[in-house]
């Protein structure tokens, strides 16, 4: 536990100055970040991360990643969707090059942790462009589903949500979490308002908690499926990236999606 809390309280020395400058350090962030989730996920595939499945991985992301300003010295019909698609093909062209000792089962997956990882990543920039409120609102919406689902799970959790993918939450849990998020959430909003009604707020806080806590519950299937208790080692006491990002890679989207940025 005192590593746990050491380590937690050094991230936040060092990520809370960052989300704050934002800028071209927001961006560096999201790109190193990303950068060592997609490495846990070729360990979890046990690729290795010099090879050329994980060069056009790494590749892949950072199109997904970069803003466009930084694309804008490419041809018109070179943008983002297009590089990605022959980033795909790549790998896909591995596969010949390879003789399917790099299969096609491999490339689906590393396609799929580009998009999950890059486009989580990326809205993570763009909620801070739109706002140091707004961002700041869905971390504390995370941050509380956790912590209100681990208080609440601990005291009343009898009823299991997900015992074959992560056998400690609770229904309980899970409900006491959105309850927690939804309330300071609506705090939240009532002091910096966001882009609609503060009931409408409320509801939508109600969602990003809910989507959080499956986003949560991928990423464990995730990891039991390659039979992991964690998706990396860079945080003593917390896991790898994906540990502590896999909620926010699911919701972040879902801001964009109904207008908040």
């Amino acid at each position: 536990m005192r590593t746990r809390v050491i380590t937690a309280i050094v991230a936040l020395l060092i990520f809370i100055p960052v989300i704050i400058y934002g800028g071209w350090l927001i961006q560096l962030a999201a790109i190193v970040l990303g950068g060592v989730a997609m490495g846990e996920v070729l360990v979890m595939k046990k690729k290795l991360v010099v090879s050329p499945e994980a060069f056009i991985s790494f590749l892949g992301l950072l199109v997904l990643l970069v803003p466009d300003v930084w694309l804008s010295f490419m041809p018109a019909f070179l943008n983002r969707h297009f590089l990605f698609f022959i980033i795909v093909m790549m790998l896909l062209l591995h596969t010949v090059f390879t003789r399917n000792h790099f299969s096609f089962d491999d490339a689906g997956v590393l396609t799929l942790a580009m998009l999950y990882i890059g486009t989580g990543f990326y809205y993570f920039v763009q909620a801070r462009y739109a706002g140091l409120s707004t961002l700041f609102y869905i971390l504390f919406v995370i941050w509380t589903t956790d912590s209100g689902a681990y208080m609440v799970g601990r005291k009343l959790g009898r009823h299991k949500l997900a015992p074959q993918v992560s056998p400690n939450k609770t229904w309980e849990g899970s409900i006491g979490g959105t309850v927690v998020a939804v309330i300071v959430g609506t705090v939240w909003v009532y002091f910096f308002p966001q882009h609609y009604s503060l009931p409408v707020m409320a509801v939508l806080t109600l969602l990003f908690s809910i989507a959080g806590q499956l986003g949560d519950l991928v990423e464990s299937s995730l990891k039991r499926f390659y039979g992991v208790k964690d998706s990396g080692k860079i945080l003593p006491g917390h896991g790898g990236i994906l540990d502590r990002f896999d909620s926010l890679l699911f919701v972040l989207p879902l801001l964009h999606l109904v207008g908040l940025f």
